[in-house]
């Protein structure tokens, strides 16, 4: 029986030209997750993530944290689904900046309806794999996990893969994923323990690294 850890990456720069970078409060809070990692013991005999920069850097500041110098396997299949192309498959027109409370809510409904159109299968969003290929890139990952892993994994993704491994092993329907999806914090970690036969939930959507009241305004979303 084995016990993987799959962390969400830090917050990354939304609204900005480049989303797909960690801003410096994501950086804290990977590496504040790797203290933390460190001080409750946790010694990782593999370390995933998937390719986007986002995720490598999340990685990096964990490994900082724990104190590693470890290699890492880079996996395609743990990237997130793009979500200006999910948005422009149902809206063809630019929605504006985000940045103000109800542009950010706007933001958010159109998701969803892109999301649950893509995954019905409705939508080619441009430059994406169909869902059914994009659920097959994540049930690799876990496969790999129960076929080759032991110990304890970290596994470093986002929020769409996430949200698609819980439904996978727990059976959800798509509405019930996107749900999942739309609620999961920045460098939340949620557990699996795990066995050559499958996956079983353990915990979902967990801070216990910024639990302090030092930390509160550490909290993120996007």
């Amino acid at each position: 029986m084995g016990t993987l850890y799959l962390v969400r990456h830090g917050q990354a720069s939304f609204g900005a030209a480049n989303y797909d970078q960690l801003s410096p409060l994501g950086q804290r809070q990977c590496l504040r997750l790797g203290e933390y990692f460190r001080a409750k013991g946790r010694r990782f005999s593999t370390l995933v993530s998937g390719t986007l920069m986002r995720q490598r850097q999340s990685l990096d500041a964990i490994s900082a944290g724990l104190g590693l110098n470890q290699p890492a396997l880079q996996w395609p299949g743990l990237n997130e689904y793009d979500s200006h192309a999910v948005i422009s498959a149902i809206h063809p027109q630019a929605l504006p900046k985000p940045d103000t409370p109800e542009q950010y809510r706007q933001h958010f409904r159109v998701l969803r309806e892109g999301l649950a159109a893509w995954m019905a299968g409705q939508t080619e969003p441009r430059g994406m794999p169909s869902y059914v290929d994009f659920r097959a890139g994540v049930a690799a990952a876990l496969d790999h996990v129960r076929a080759h892993c032991e110990g304890e994994v970290l596994m470093v993704s986002s929020g769409g893969p996430i949200s698609t491994a819980v439904g996978q092993v727990l059976g959800t329907t798509p509405a019930t994923t996107v749900e999942l999806n739309m609620r999961l914090r920045n460098s939340a970690v949620t557990e699996f323990v795990f066995n050559p036969k499958r996956h079983m939930l353990l915990s979902y959507n967990t801070l216990p690294h910024l639990e302090a009241d030092e930390h509160a305004d550490w909290v993120t979303y996007t």
